[in-house]
């Protein structure tokens, strides 16, 4: 659900910015062999719905050409051929055992004569710190292993509700990255390792990694991430995915397991901005029991799709932010190409400073160690789990070493579980300095000074070969401000480098996703740079653009 700025992991001596690192575990969980077909060279079978999009499933159906049990049924025989197969990527952690089921009746009420919406019959994949029934929710970790929602998420009610079939839970970085400040990202101990789909050597970057790599490999039509800082941003950039964070309080947090109040937010990681907005359409929606909800002063339903507009750079004022550049020259020169196309479809791009970068991330760090303990103890009490707080996750991870600890350890844990209640004056500026130092003297400010609908910045370099010695090899990040700053931010795909996506950011002001969306769509529009990857390769060969 997270990963922090590499500036706070120098500060700190550690690091939590979307991901962590780790030495190898146990190859039977977390390093398996590609399968036979990878090793000989050879493609993956062929797959009927390569890249298809809601709306091209949407009138098969209608037509009657396509049911919804026949392509559930085919993303199953998908993650059986591509993703346990070895495993190549395991990026599917569990199965909905009732998804064919629920698409017979989606199909049944289609043929009556009643379709929901567009997600009608659709398949969903979540990732696992979501409650979903009749599925385990366990952030990738064993000690929540029998934890079986008995209701499902607000998000995935609301997901049911229009018509989307779930057909199962993604791997993630265990605990959301939030464990140690040497995890790995997309390992858990539940879930083993995944990979990238475009190298199986190159990391799928944290947290919502597994729902990253499916979706970029065509596992299920949509995905649902999570993200604290970077978590939903950065594997969509590296799995050349469109993801949105969303302005904290949009989407609902109900059901999902915590790092941060002020910060989480799930979020749509799609193969195109069409689908995104699609899907943050039906889980965009005020939850009572969410207090961020309450600071959206204008709660009426936005129908996303209604922002698909081709012609939105002209005239737009985009601001560049260079400080989050020059971490990695093929990253900066894919940028300046974005920013040619940006240019050329009638745009105004500027350079711009962000005044307070970086001044916020210890303040932020301590924020989240606070509001990790609390809310986890709150989500566990009330779970139905067999362990009730972050202490006894604590002591089963010691008791269970070997499993869940073979290669990083629980610091972050035990730090957390060190803070006190969210009360303290300490927590209390802290998070206070934190939202006005990212949001209205950053963010906010770069905006004004030069009248700018949105800034952009490289969402992150290449994906990275997955190091379980050393662990994460974080190269340049720009999602950090809208992170911690509450507000949206959206990845597009920007261009390859050595067959590796890398995608641009668009961050704007609180409850600015119609503008960024606009913008994000005219984007790719005219760029058209998401190539689906050809995941049995080990490594990365190709020269750069």
């Amino acid at each position: 659900m997270r990963r922090l700025p590499l500036a706070l992991v120098l500060a700190l001596g550690l690091a939590l910015l979307a991901a962590c690192q780790q030495p190898a575990p146990p190859a039977t969980s977390t390093t398996p062999a590609p399968p036979a077909a990878a090793r000989r060279g050879e493609s993956p079978p062929a797959f009927a719905f390569e890249e298809a999009t809601i709306a091209e499933l949407q009138q098969k159906m209608q037509s009657g050409a396509l049911t919804s049990h026949a392509l559930v049924q085919a993303y199953l025989d998908r993650i059986k051929a591509v993703d346990n197969a070895g495993p190549a990527l395991n990026a599917v952690i569990e199965l909905n055992p009732d998804a064919l089921k629920d698409a017979d009746a989606l199909d049944a009420e289609r043929k009556a004569g009643k379709v929901r919406g567009p997600l009608h019959g659709i398949p969903v994949l979540l990732k696992d710190n979501i409650d979903a029934t009749p599925m385990v929710n366990s952030a990738g970790s064993l000690a929540l292993a029998d934890n079986r929602p008995a209701v499902d998420a607000f998000l995935v009610a609301r997901l049911r509700a229009a018509g989307a079939v779930i057909l199962g839970k993604t791997n993630l970085s265990e605990w959301a990255n939030f464990r140690s400040s040497r995890a790995t990202s997309g390992w858990s101990g539940r879930g083993g390792q995944t990979r990238s789909p475009y190298a199986l050597d190159r990391n799928p970057c944290g947290s919502s990694s597994g729902t990253g790599t499916a979706i970029a490999a065509n596992l299920a039509t949509l995905g649902i991430g999570t993200e604290t800082d970077g978590s939903i941003i950065c594997p969509s950039a590296v799995a050349g995915l469109v993801g949105i964070k969303p302005t904290v309080g949009l989407v609902s947090r109900s059901g999902i397991i915590p790092i941060s109040i002020s910060q989480d937010t799930a979020g749509p990681m799609t193969r195109s901005v069409a689908d995104a907005a699609a899907l943050l359409t039906v889980i965009a929606a005020p939850d009572a029991s969410d207090p961020a909800a309450s600071e959206r002063a204008d709660a009426t339903p936005i129908d996303y799709t209604a922002h698909l507009k081709p012609d939105a750079l002209r005239g737009a004022r985009i601001g560049v932010v260079r400080k989050l550049m020059g971490y990695h020259p093929d990253t900066d020169a894919a940028m300046e190409r974005a920013i040619t196309a940006l240019k050329r479809e009638g745009a105004t791009v500027v350079d711009v400073e962000i005044p307070t970068l970086g001044q916020w991330d210890d303040d932020e760090y301590r924020v989240l160690l606070y509001e990790f303990k609390d809310g986890l103890n709150r989500y566990l009490a009330t779970a139905g789990a067999t362990h009730k707080s972050l202490a006894d996750l604590i002591a089963f991870n010691d008791a269970n070493a070997a499993q869940e600890m073979p290669s990083f350890g629980q610091e972050t844990f035990v730090m957390a579980n060190a803070m006190g209640p969210l009360t303290e004056p300490a927590y209390l500026a802290a998070r206070d300095r934190v939202r006005r130092l990212a949001g209205p003297q950053g963010i906010d400010a770069a905006l004004r000074s030069q009248q700018l609908d949105a800034l952009i910045a490289p969402a992150m370099s290449p994906a990275w070969v997955t190091d379980p010695v050393d662990g994460d090899h974080f190269i340049g990040a720009g999602y950090g401000p809208a992170a911690a700053a509450r507000y949206p931010s959206l990845t597009v795909p920007m261009g390859m480098i050595h067959g590796l996506p890398v995608g641009l950011v668009f961050l704007g002001p609180a409850w600015s996703e119609p503008r960024l969306i606009e913008l994000g769509y005219a984007f790719e529009q005219v760029t058209r740079a998401r190539q689906p990857p050809r995941f049995l390769r080990t490594v990365a060969v190709t020269a750069p653009e």
